[in-house]
Parts: structure tokens; C-alpha cells; sequence
């Protein structure tokens, strides 16, 4: 086989390659983005309801398992530990596919630079984005 034919073979594969995987990543990248519609929405209501003392609103946003296992009360001494009402900046990453669940993490900052990472975890149900897990990061 000449060296140039190889050369010329190798660069054709070499983009043909990189072609597939530039596709596969923006394939993946809208339909995470399809996917993850209605999450900060919900973010913003879950937030707005917690702030405006409207608990038990907050509270119906999380999934039937979450209240399964979490009921009322812990939920009321969970948000009151996080002391959430010292923050007033609200910014979210990037959302993550798992099994049908996206997880998303969520940072509260306070005046004085103070940050607060929470872990959240969103399913789909009746059409509708809920809260399964929500959960402090401990650095």
C-alpha cells in the first residue's frame, strides 16, 4: 500500500471520527436541554413558595415518594436548617441524565459571598417536573 493512500485513508477517518462524535455530543446536548424544560421553573416556584412561608406549596412540588419518606416536620426543620433566608442570589449548573432522573445543582449565595450548594433531583410525573431529593453539599 502506497504511503500517501494510507496518510490520505488515515486523515479521512480521522475526521469521519471526530464528524461522529461532534453529532453524538450535540445529539446528547439538545436532548438534555429538551429534556430539562420546565426544571428552573419549578426551581424558581419551590423557592418563591419557601420564601413567601408558602411550606406546604414547596412541599406538594416534591414526588408522592418523597413525601413518602420525608414527612411534613422533617421538611419543615430540613429548610429551616439551611437558614435559606440569609441567601438572595440563585444560580444552577448544568443539568446531568441519569436513568431518567436529572440532577441538577443549585448554589445560593448570600450579600456576603457565602454560598450554599444543594443537590437536586427532579423526576417526571403526570407530564410535570417533581422534586425527589434535595441535599446540602458538604465540602
Amino acid at each position: 500500500m502506497d504511503w500517501s493512500l494510507a496518510r490520505d485513508l488515515g486523515t479521512k477517518l480521522l475526521l469521519a471520527g471526530g464528524g461522529a462524535l461532534l453529532l453524538y455530543w450535540t445529539v446528547s446536548a439538545v436532548r438534555l436541554v429538551i429534556s430539562a424544560r420546565g426544571i428552573n421553573p419549578l426551581i424558581k416556584q419551590f423557592f418563591t413558595k419557601v420564601a413567601s412561608g408558602q411550606i406546604d406549596g414547596a412541599y406538594l412540588l416534591t414526588t408522592k415518594t418523597y413525601r413518602q419518606h420525608v414527612n411534613r416536620q422533617q421538611f419543615i426543620r430540613f429548610l429551616a436548617g439551611l437558614k435559606l433566608n440569609k441567601y438572595r442570589n440563585l444560580r444552577s449548573g448544568r443539568p446531568r441524565i441519569q436513568e431518567g432522573q436529572i440532577m441538577l445543582t443549585v448554589k445560593l449565595k448570600s450579600e456576603g459571598g457565602e454560598e450554599l450548594p444543594l443537590d437536586f433531583t427532579f423526576v417526571k410525573a403526570e407530564d410535570s417536573w417533581r422534586v425527589e431529593r434535595i441535599s446540602p453539599i458538604s465540602d
